[in-house]
């Protein structure tokens, strides 16, 4: 029976919880009313206290606060502080790894058919060496932020708040001995740390400067270190990139190496071929890449972070079948503003940010006429979006991979392989 009055934020629902649902929640019912509950899982009868609620709203937002029956999947939290009304970052802490990566699954699975009408049962991976961590310690890259006390911590969820804390589990091991909790920063100020898998030197920015731990202080001199050194292993092989402190790179210690891996198996027998590296970064694929298409082939790296660009062609220094263009890709592939980037690629690769590409890039992408294309999705929906539109041009073969890069997280790193 409907209760007299329309519950409101900070009231506690009891609800039994369905499925799944992109984003790290789980949908559940209260009088009629949609319910996203996040620190839940299926299946389980738990007291939930709304985050986002009111008569006019689509649906409400809660956090599950008291489990009444438990899911045989909940396991105490690897990171409590990312609990209820806690920070964001780890949504799925309660969940054992085996669970989380039949969540991501499922998702993955759901977001394909639902906006890509396709029926597929992708496995989601974990990395090497999550299992026996405890899906902890991957990350080489954290973002902090200080509190009014100078404390480092991270905001709650959907939130401004900053909440102080004393350790990240997720965090690599040389992040953690940097100290950064221990420590006193300006009060308001983001605090950036990155440690390369490989165990070389670390590097802290506060509001994107270069930071001199020794001294606590602010590095003023020009030369003040900024960038870091990465490397990626292929067999008997080793890439080395330069990648600007404040640049995009994978932040779970095996990503890189597993990624290049999946993108050259995508990409097949490329000698000889031309192909396009879109949204190209530092150049992670594209010095691989270019050692697949030898001397006599073509990689054509686009990429709209000019920091980025630099770096990459200080990597590719040596590459001469590497060419790097700095824009937006979309214009670069249409030619606005000059001559198209190419007229025509035997395999495409795009790694685009969570948003996705978008109809602008598939088009301009399948004008082009590869016969695959490889892409790396780190968001499920902009990935059955793309696909979509893929298909719309013939490009209806598809195999896809899902990848457990970001453990105790709801987010996901897919690579999937579109042929026509």
């Amino acid at each position: 029976m409907a209760s007299d009055t329309t519950p409101e934020v900070g009231d506690v629902v009891e609800v039994e919880v369905g499925p799944v649902a992109h984003g790290g929640h789980c949908v559940a019912r209260h009088e009629g009313r949609v319910v996203f509950v996040r620190h839940t899982l299926p299946g389980e009868r738990v007291r939930a206290r709304l985050t986002e609620a009111g008569e006019t709203a689509k649906f409400w937002r809660a956090d599950a606060v008291e489990v009444l029956e438990a899911s045989p999947d909940r396991v105490p939290s690897a990171w409590p502080e990312a609990g209820p009304g806690g920070v964001g970052g780890g949504e799925l802490a309660h969940v054992a790894l085996p669970a989380q990566r039949a969540w991501k699954a499922t998702v993955l699975a759901e977001q394909l058919q639902r906006l890509a009408k396709v029926d597929l049962a992708p496995e989601v991976r974990a990395a090497p060496g999550d299992d026996e961590r405890g899906g902890l310690g991957w990350r080489t890259r954290i973002e902090l932020v200080a509190d009014a006390t100078g404390r480092a911590g991270m905001r709650r969820h959907r939130s401004h708040d900053v909440v102080a804390l004393d350790a990240m589990p997720l965090a690599s091991d040389d992040i953690a001995a940097l100290d950064l909790f221990g420590a006193r920063w300006p009060a308001g100020s983001r605090v950036d740390a990155v440690a390369p898998a490989d165990g070389s030197s670390a590097l802290v920015l506060v509001d994107g400067a270069p930071f001199d731990r020794h001294r606590g202080r602010p590095d003023p001199r020009p030369n003040a270190r900024a960038a870091v050194r990465e490397q990626v292993l292929l067999g008997d092989r080793r890439y080395e990139y330069r990648v600007a402190g404040a640049g995009f790179w994978q932040v779970h210690r095996e990503a890189p190496a597993l990624l290049v891996r999946e993108v050259l198996r995508g990409v097949g027998d490329v000698a000889g071929a031309t192909v396009l590296d879109l949204y190209s970064g530092a150049g992670l694929f594209s010095l691989p890449l270019a050692d697949a298409v030898g001397e006599s082939g073509r990689i054509v790296g686009v990429e709209g972070d000019a920091r980025a660009v630099r770096d990459a062609r200080r990597n590719a220094h040596d590459r001469p079948q590497v060419e790097l263009h700095a824009g937006d890709v979309a214009d670069a592939l249409r030619g606005r503003g000059g001559a198209p980037v190419a007229a025509h690629a035997d395999v495409v690769v795009l790694d685009p940010p969570r948003t996705g590409a978008g109809r602008g890039v598939v088009d301009a992408v399948a004008a082009l006429g590869p016969e695959r294309v490889v892409y790396v999705a780190c968001d499920p929906a902009a990935l059955a979006r793309d696909v979509a539109l893929l298909a719309a041009h013939g490009y209806t073969g598809l195999e896809v991979t899902g990848h457990d890069l970001f453990p105790h997280t709801h987010h996901l790193e897919t690579v999937a392989v579109l042929t026509r």
